[in-house]
C-alpha cells in the first residue's frame, strides 16, 4: 500500500511540473525552460541528500541513475516541444501511456508478476491515461502562442517523450535501493547536464525571468519531489505496477489546465478520471509488491 501511496504522490509532482513547464514554455525558449528547471530540480535533490544518509553509493547505481536522468532531460525536452506546437492534451497522454507500456514490458521481461486484481488495474490504466487528456480542441495551443496548431509535431514529441521517460523509471529501478538518494541525485545532475549541453550548442545558455522563470522554477522543484517519491515507490513495489500508477501525473496536468486555463472537462475526460480511480483501487487491493 505504501508503495501505491507513493507512485501516487509521484504523478502530482510530475503532472504538477509538466504543467509549470508547459506554461512557462509558451512564452519563453525551452532549453531556457528546460535549464532552470534542471537547475531547480538539482538544488532541490541535492538539499535533501544529506537527510537520506547511506553507504557509498556503487559505480552501477550511480551510473543507472544518471542513464535515468539524462533521458528525463531529452524526454522533457520533447514534451515541452509537444506542449508549444499542441494542446496539453495532444503530447500530454502519448507521453505517459508510451511511458506506462514500455515500464510493464520491461517489469514483466524481468520477471515480474503481479497479481491478477493488479494486472486488470494496468490494463485499465492505459484507456485511464488517454481519457483524461483527450483534447477538447486541437488549436488551443495554437491560439494562446500566436502560432500556428502542429497536431503532428504534438504525436511526434508525445510518443519520444514516452520512450525517455519510461528509461527514467526503469533506470531508477534498476539503480537499486542500496546507495540511499545517491542514483536520484545522479539522476539529477545529469539531467542538468544534458541541459548545459543542449543550452550551450543552441547557444540559449540565458534564464528565463519574470513569469517563465518562477514557472520553470516550479516545475523544476515539483520534478525533483515526483523523482523522489518514485524513487522511493519503485524499491517498496513493483517496477510494473508503481510505473503505471506514475504515469497517471497527465490526470494533475489536465486538473491544473481545467483550474488555471479553464480547458473543459470533457464526458471523455471525466471517464478517463472514473478509470484511473478504479486502476487505482484495483492495484491497491492486488497489491503493489
Amino acid at each position: 500500500m505504501l508503495a501505491v501511496i507513493l507512485a501516487l504522490v509521484s504523478a502530482i509532482g510530475y503532472g504538477a511540473s509538466d504543467f509549470a513547464a508547459g506554461l512557462a514554455s509558451r512564452t519563453a525558449s525551452v532549453i531556457q525552460v528546460t535549464l532552470l528547471a534542471c537547475l531547480a530540480a538539482t538544488a532541490a535533490m541535492l538539499a535533501v541528500l544529506p537527510l537520506a544518509a547511506s553507504h557509498r553509493p556503487s559505480g552501477a547505481a550511480l551510473a543507472w541513475g544518471a542513464a535515468a536522468g539524462a533521458s528525463g532531460t531529452l524526454g522533457g525536452i520533447a514534451l515541452y516541444l509537444g506542449f508549444r506546437y499542441a494542446a496539453f492534451s495532444v503530447a500530454a497522454p502519448l507521453s505517459a501511456v508510451g511511458t506506462a507500456g514500455f515500464s510493464v514490458l520491461a517489469g514483466l521481461l524481468w520477471g515480474e508478476r503481479p497479481s491478477a486484481l493488479a494486472l486488470v488495474g494496468i490494463a485499465l490504466a492505459l484507456p485511464a491515461i488517454v481519457g483524461v487528456s483527450i483534447s477538447a480542441g486541437g488549436d488551443k495551443a495554437a491560439q494562446e502562442t500566436g502560432g500556428p496548431s502542429r497536431p503532428a509535431a504534438g504525436v511526434a514529441a508525445g510518443l519520444i517523450a514516452g520512450a525517455c521517460f519510461a528509461l527514467l523509471l526503469i533506470g531508477l529501478d534498476r539503480a537499486g535501493s542500496r546507495s540511499g538518494l545517491w542514483p536520484a541525485a545522479a539522476a539529477e545532475v545529469a539531467e542538468l547536464a544534458v541541459a548545459v549541453a543542449a543550452a550551450a550548442v543552441t547557444r540559449n545558455l540565458r534564464l528565463p525571468r519574470g513569469r517563465p522563470g518562477r514557472l520553470a522554477v516550479i516545475a523544476g522543484v515539483a520534478g525533483a519531489a515526483g523523482t523522489l517519491f518514485y524513487f522511493y515507490a519503485a524499491h517498496d513495489g513493483l517496477l510494473a505496477v508503481v510505473a503505471v500508477l506514475t504515469s497517471l501525473y497527465p490526470a494533475s496536468t489536465i486538473v491544473l489546465a481545467r483550474v488555471v486555463l479553464g480547458e473543459r472537462l470533457t464526458v471523455l475526460r471525466l471517464a478517463g478520471l472514473s478509470l484511473a480511480g478504479a486502476c487505482v483501487a484495483l492495484i491497491a487491493a492486488g497489491g503493489a509488491g
